[in-house]
């Protein structure tokens, strides 16, 4: 049984703001018969705010092809092109569920590298994921969940000023 309400910077989610939402799932959300330059002209023309100079640099960055069709890629191609679609929607609101399921750690380290260096002040990433000794430099708040209910919710500065890391953190809370 669920009830409350969903808002998104306090209003109702409608047509006018859901495309300050935008997300990246391992369940790809892409066109696979499409290549990656017929899914920029698409965004394009979907969302005015979509970021053509980050895309461009990301599919550099990554040394994916831009005209060969998505289903082609390899599992860690089709992850990486759904988080570039993501990052460039234009969004202010980036979610992100397990992104890498499949995608090795040295990929992983460089994309929250690159992260950190493209994302501008309004845009918020909301990663769940079960990495989290992998990302726990990159995030700035933690909130942990058990069941549906939040069981802790911290900020990376408040456990340095704890003298805690997060794994110590998370054990606490799930002990």
């Amino acid at each position: 049984n669920h009830s409350g309400e969903i808002t998104l910077d306090g209003e109702p989610i409608t047509r006018k703001n859901i495309a300050k939402l935008s997300f990246a799932t391992s369940e790809h959300s892409f066109f696979p018969n499409l290549t990656a330059e017929s899914h920029l002209v698409f965004y394009k023309e979907q969302f005015p705010t979509f970021r053509e100079k980050r895309f461009r640099a990301l599919m550099e960055f990554f040394e994916l092809p831009r005209n060969k069709n998505i289903k082609s890629f390899s599992t860690g191609q089709k992850n990486q092109f759904e988080v570039i679609l993501a990052l460039c929607q234009g969004a202010d609101y980036i979610l992100m569920d397990e992104p890498f399921a499949g995608n090795d750690v040295f990929n992983r380290e460089d994309f929250y590298k690159v992260l950190l260096g493209i994302l501008e002040p309004h845009e918020t990433v909301i990663l769940s994921t079960h990495l989290l000794e992998e990302v726990e430099q990159f995030i700035s708040r933690a909130v942990l969940l058990r069941k549906g209910e939040i069981v802790g919710d911290v900020t990376t500065l408040e456990l340095q000023e704890q003298g805690k890391d997060l794994m110590t953190y998370v054990k606490e809370i799930y002990s």
